[in-house]
């Protein structure tokens, strides 16, 4: 691992997150399942939490162990994911929020 590149982990909450908001399988629709999402989005944001930690906004103003990533998706239209500094230098993604609003009806 290079020094420039922090090690990226998911939480529970994370998935139970992403459960809550995607189905299981694809939609009627084309509306992206679960395995959508993480074959699609997921790896492309662990690579900028990777990457770019220490340049992200800070989630909670003064609070630089907290950050998050906002990003047009490839299938999903705006993703927001939370990332906490862990006390090893890893980066813990916590939370996740999709807006799913495309017009996929």
């Amino acid at each position: 691992m290079s020094p420039d590149r922090r090690t990226v982990r998911t939480t529970q909450q994370f998935f139970e997150d992403l459960d809550r908001q995607l189905p299981a399988e694809r939609g009627p629709n084309g509306e992206p399942s679960v395995h959508d999402f993480q074959v699609y989005e997921l790896l492309r944001i662990v690579e900028q939490f990777a990457v770019e930690w220490d340049t992200l906004a800070e989630l909670i103003p003064g609070r630089p162990d907290y950050r998050i990533v906002l990003a047009a998706g490839l299938l999903v239209p705006r993703i927001a994911v939370a990332g906490q500094l862990a006390p090893d230098g890893a980066i813990e993604l916590i939370r996740l929020r999709l807006d799913l609003d495309a017009g996929w009806e």
